[in-house]
């Protein structure tokens, strides 16, 4: 596994760069976004309405994914920034390797949105999530423009649910954050489309079991097991049945994968006509 700082390139700024890149040899060139909590949280609160891009938060599953699957890879190609999501892999190369990557974390990044960024008359759309979390979220922080569409189980496999699910997307456009809270990699796919038509304005978030959290549903680890890259450990206790197998079985595929990945950090976008330069990695 090798670290690369490429020289500055012309600023991505949410305009997509390659996110894989898989060569003959079968290793893969993948470019995460130099950004952790803090510094993401910043650029999500400026992005705006009058442009469209989504956000992949990847994880040990994704790089999994991203090995083994051209249409995963493919919906991660127009992703506008690719933010790692995962501790663990944060802490095994660093132990590892003696790199040093940032981590902004989907569950962290939208508890940050919804304490911080997020104004009670912003216009959000969430896609998933439970009609309880929705009246949750309205009644803690006072949201007036919260519209919300939960598909039906499976739904990404039928065209016409699909299609009910963009439209409705894309009624509520321009919204300050959309929230893709259904899944991998059915959020991902919502994402992608809503880029290929062309018609929604903000910014999206696939965001997982976010919401979740952030509403009480499901309860995170203590912070200690976070910082240390162990939630995963806390979430398999809570919910073995669903995650033995993806933590126990295809999980730890990734320590065969990461000698064959190679690590691009992306520079963050130009700030005041400067680039702002990407942190050192190792």
């Amino acid at each position: 596994m090798r670290v690369k700082h490429p020289p500055p390139p012309a600023p991505h700024d949410g305009e997509a760069l390659p996110a894989t890149v898989l060569s003959h040899a079968g290793r893969m060139t993948w470019h995460l976004d130099d950004y952790d909590l803090d510094a993401f949280a910043d650029v999500a609160a400026g992005f705006g309405q009058d442009r469209y891009t989504y956000v992949v938060t990847p994880n040990v599953d994704h790089l999994i994914r991203l090995h083994e699957d051209v249409a995963f890879r493919a919906l991660y190609a127009d992703a506008g920034f690719v933010l790692l999501d995962s501790r663990f892999l944060s802490h095994v190369l660093r132990v590892t390797k003696g790199v040093h990557l940032p981590v902004c974390a989907g569950s962290d990044l939208v508890a940050r949105l919804f304490a911080d960024v997020i104004h009670p008359d912003d216009p959000l759309v969430l896609i998933g999530g439970s009609i309880e979390q929705v009246r949750e979220l309205t009644a803690r922080h006072g949201l007036t423009r919260l519209a919300y569409h939960n598909p039906p189980m499976g739904f990404i496999h039928d065209p016409d649910a699909v299609e009910d699910c963009l439209r409705f997307i894309e009624a509520h456009s321009p919204f300050r954050f959309c929230l893709l809270a259904i899944g991998s990699p059915q959020q991902e796919i919502i994402a992608r489309h809503l880029q290929q038509r062309g018609h929604a304005r903000g910014l999206a978030l696939c965001i997982g079991a976010s919401v979740n959290f952030i509403t009480g549903t499901q309860k995170r680890a203590p912070r200690w097991m976070q910082r240390s890259g162990l939630e995963w450990v806390y979430r398999l206790l809570q919910e073995p049945n669903r995650l033995a197998r993806r933590y126990l079985v295809r999980g730890p595929r990734v320590f065969g994968l990461l000698p064959r990945t190679d690590i691009v950090l992306r520079r963050r976008p130009v700030i005041d006509g400067r680039p702002e330069p990407a942190e050192p990695a190792a």
